[in-house]
């Protein structure tokens, strides 16, 4: 996963102004001790030219990232300076509202969405984007309430939302809802629309081995799985060409126009451990509550689907909060199918037939995820006919 290229990524050893605001970040989270240095400006100035991403900072960083549900590399880039800025945001520190050219983000979000959610109201995913559905959320919050229903947290909003009990109870209502919504929609994929994400593409060739490159292998698996699920009655969109490279913001806006009901990423992995191996997926969630049933349900599925075809070492569903599975609208999840730094891994992916077995897991994955309870087949099992 690529950080954004406009932002310099900052790392061990880098100095100046963007890392001072980087550790005040850290500091306001109590990750790193205050050090005193909070004079007038002139005391100030030299502090920023020469602030320094020392060691101390590194591990703060791991830390943050870690707790986040960011992918942990001790540096900071596009995505762990957001998530710093939005994590020092608490309810009630500043005025909310939908803002459509620029959405407030913010753990401040987060606790409006959950707080509206346990007062029996949509107000869209938990994800810490003020959005419409925030908006229709909490208008109806207001309008019940007898306040200004005008979608704006503001002083009266607050005093509301804390004077009041939990309405819903027995579970996470929005989650409920969404896994209730797709029991609702039958046990099929005829006019499922599925968006399949093949990581990596043009210039950007992800981790290469001699001529074998993340890119095409994720391209070649993309397509395989595009065939199967059309063949079972999907609408399916590949979210790049062959020696395309979109955004991740452009990939979530993709599926979010195309409407779609699933969004799969597929990545491969590599590390510069000689043992490490194996299949991993991700599914959007914050480590503190907020997440996505369906998504943790399909990358559990999918992984299973996938070891139990092909053999390779079970790593485990994680939670994330990258954005690609935090801006999509719908049920996200990322499958990394493999180490193409190991070599038995590699085996296995550079041979046709398994990247065969792969696809035919994810369309199992797929079809077992709207497939009633009683239906489901043993992982492993599950063939469409003719398929």
């Amino acid at each position: 996963m690529g950080t954004d290229s406009r932002m310099q990524i900052l790392r061990l050893g880098d100095r100046g102004p963007a890392v001072a605001d980087v550790h005040a970040a850290l500091r306001s989270l109590g990750l790193l001790p205050a050090d005193g240095a909070t004079g007038g400006m002139t005391a100030a100035e030299p502090i920023l030219e020469h602030a320094e991403f020392d060691a101390a900072t590194e591990l703060a960083v791991r830390h943050f990232q870690q707790v986040r549900g960011l992918s942990v590399d001790g540096r900071v880039g596009e995505e762990t300076y957001r998530a710093l800025n939005e994590a020092r945001w608490s309810l009630g520190d500043r005025l909310l509202r939908y803002d459509p050219e620029r959405p407030i983000r913010g753990d401040d979000v987060i606790s409006l969405q959950e707080r509206v959610h346990e007062l029996g109201y949509d107000a869209g995913p938990v994800d810490g984007v003020f959005g419409p559905e925030t908006e229709v959320g909490l208008r109806a919050f207001q309008r019940d309430y007898g306040l200004t229903a005008d979608g704006t947290c503001g002083p009266a909003t607050l005093r509301a939302l804390r004077q009041l009990g939990r309405k819903v109870t027995g579970g996470r209502p929005q989650l409920l809802r969404q896994s209730a919504s797709f029991v609702d929609s039958g046990p099929h994929l005829i006019g499922r629309r599925i968006v399949v994400d093949p990581g990596h593409g043009g210039e950007d060739t992800g981790y290469t081995e001699g001529e074998t490159t993340e890119a095409d292998l994720v391209f070649d698996l993309a397509s395989r799985i595009e065939g199967r699920l059309a063949a079972a009655g999907a609408t399916v969109y590949l979210t790049r060409g062959r020696h395309q490279n979109p955004s991740p913001a452009e990939r979530t806006a993709f599926a979010n126009d195309a409407r779609a009901d699933l969004f799969i990423a597929l990545h491969l992995d590599a590390h510069s451990s000689e043992h490490a191996r194996g299949v991993a997926s991700y599914y959007y969630g914050t480590g503190s509550g907020a997440s996505s049933t369906v998504g943790e349900q399909f990358a559990n599925l999918a992984r299973r689907e996938v070891v139990a075809r092909t053999g390779m070492l079970d790593l485990g569903s994680h939670s994330k909060t990258w954005d690609l599975l935090r801006m999509t609208r719908m049920p996200a999840v990322r499958l990394d199918c493999g180490y193409l730094s190991h070599s038995v891994d590699r085996l296995l992916l550079l041979d046709a037939r398994v990247r065969s077995a792969i696809a035919s897991a994810v369309l199992a994955a797929v079809q077992r995820l709207y497939l009633p309870a009683e239906a489901d087949p043993p992982t492993g099992t599950f063939v469409l006919p003719g398929v």
